[in-house]
């Protein structure tokens, strides 16, 4: 079957039209073949019928004016079917009444007998011809079935004289090899043209198979190259993304160095030089409030210092504030438990504000690009909320489901337009958006004024970082 299934269009059309046309061919000749014998016993009683009713009906006018058949009659009859030509054709000859009584037979203990009207005998009352091959097997025809097992049977109605009514029905039964032969011919020669119309029919439509299958099979080995080739095409581009996801996992990560070490530098450089100025600075206005000279001289020296001495403090509080920013805590070690704790608790250290944290227990070790992606997302989106919702109602939720990290941020503020926000030039809603999918995961924002605003961030909890092959 298999075989089958695998094999061309063509072998397959071989297969299974053969013997559907020689099935086809079987039952086309067949009908054919009984048609054209049953034409040829038709053709063959009429013209024998009306042979006969030439004959015959002159001998049985005498029923115009009597209820049976004259001895005379009777005897022409006889002499008819033993004497001339049209005898040695027929084996058995009947004529019948209207009624369906038997006025004369060659078996003379049918004569007076009635029997029950048949179709043949019907039809011949009603002036047409009626001729068939017949079985024999009617209670009329008992005599002619013990010689012979089947002979043309046929019923041809005869016409008073001048008149053209039927006055009675002349049966006669004649053997089957002639019409045999003649109509074995015939079926030969229909079958003869059967067959070679099948075969021409079998061979265009093979022909045109033929050639469907080959553009079938050209087609499948093109579309077999296509197909080979799109895979290759898709196997790198998978490669692809997945190296641009190894590299961006890695970029999260060298981020963040990249950002703790600008804080520690602005912190040992910058911020250094600026406390180190602030005390210099601290030592000198000391001095200058001790040098000899009036005390108008001394408090004109502190008033021109003191603005000097506020912009070196306010430098040194926004330098701090900067590397605190941009300094991330060291949460490699930490859990994703511990470290939504920890941003939780860091936001509510500054703001004051109170945010309800659930977090189910999480066991699965996660990437270090996740982590930093939790951290900095919670810091972003609570930063917000605080800032344009005044922190009203503050939740986090988090879950790990199929190894992916589920994050859900809400508050109860007055809500905005994602839209116009993004239009507006909000930074921080795109950088949190591409901060989630650059990892692989899905980050979604609902909000509506006056229903407050939903976060749902999707993450996987492992991604490959720099494991380059």
């Amino acid at each position: 079957m298999i075989a089958f299934i695998r094999s061309s269009l063509s072998r397959q059309f071989l297969l299974i039209s053969f013997p559907v046309l020689l099935t086809g061919m079987m039952v086309i000749g067949s009908l054919i073949g009984k048609q054209v014998e049953e034409s040829v016993v038709h053709r063959m009683g009429g013209v024998t019928g009306l042979y006969v009713d030439s004959f015959v009906a002159p001998h049985v006018q005498s029923l115009l004016s009597s209820d049976d058949l004259r001895a005379a009659d009777r005897v022409a009859l006889s002499a008819l079917l033993t004497q001339t030509p049209l005898g040695k054709r027929i084996v058995a000859f009947k004529i019948w009444r209207p009624d369906g009584r038997i006025l004369y037979s060659a078996d003379a203990s049918l004569i007076g007998q009635s029997f029950p009207i048949g179709e043949g005998l019907a039809e011949a009352l009603a002036g047409r011809v009626h001729s068939e091959v017949s079985e024999l097997n009617a209670a009329e025809n008992a005599a002619e079935a013990h010689k012979w097992p089947r002979l043309i049977e046929t019923y041809t109605p005869i016409h008073a004289l001048g008149l053209g009514s039927v006055i009675a029905v002349a049966e006669f039964y004649q053997r089957v090899d002639e019409v045999m032969h003649e109509s074995a011919a015939e079926q030969r020669q229909s079958w003869l043209v059967v067959a070679l119309t099948t075969a021409v029919m079998y061979l265009l439509l093979f022909l045109l198979v033929r050639r469907g299958s080959q553009t079938i099979d050209r087609q499948r080995r093109e579309l077999n190259d296509k197909l080979a080739q799109l895979t290759a095409l898709n196997t790198q581009n998978e490669q692809l993304h997945d190296r641009v996801r190894r590299a961006a996992a890695s970029t999260t990560a060298l981020n963040e160095t990249f950002l703790r070490r600008i804080a520690a530098d602005l912190h040992d450089g910058p911020g250094q030089d600026l406390g180190f100025a602030l005390m210099r600075f601290d030592s000198i206005s000391d001095l200058c409030s001790k040098r000899p000279g009036g005390e108008q001289e001394r408090q004109s020296a502190a008033t021109a210092l003191r603005p000097i001495h506020s912009a070196i403090e306010s430098a040194l509080a926004d330098l701090r504030s900067i590397c605190a920013g941009l300094h991330l805590p060291e949460i490699d070690p930490l859990t994703l438990n511990e470290i939504a704790a920890r941003a939780v608790r860091d936001y509510e250290s500054k703001t004051g504000a109170k945010v309800a944290l659930v977090v189910a227990d999480i066991n699965t070790a996660a990437s270090l690009p996740v982590k930093i992606a939790l951290y900095r997302l919670l810091q972003e989106s609570l930063a917000n909320g605080f800032r344009h919702a005044a922190g009203a109602a503050q939740r986090v939720e988090i879950r790990s489901e199929d190894s992916r990290l589920l994050v859900e941020i809400s508050d109860k503020g007055p809500g905005f337009d994602p839209h116009a926000a993004v239009k507006v030039g909000h930074l921080g809603l795109v950088g949190m958006r591409e901060r989630v999918e650059i990892l692989g995961g899905s980050f979604d924002l609902q909000s509506m004024p006056g229903l407050g605003t939903l976060i749902r961030v999707n993450l996987p909890l492992v991604v490959p970082e720099m494991n380059y092959e």
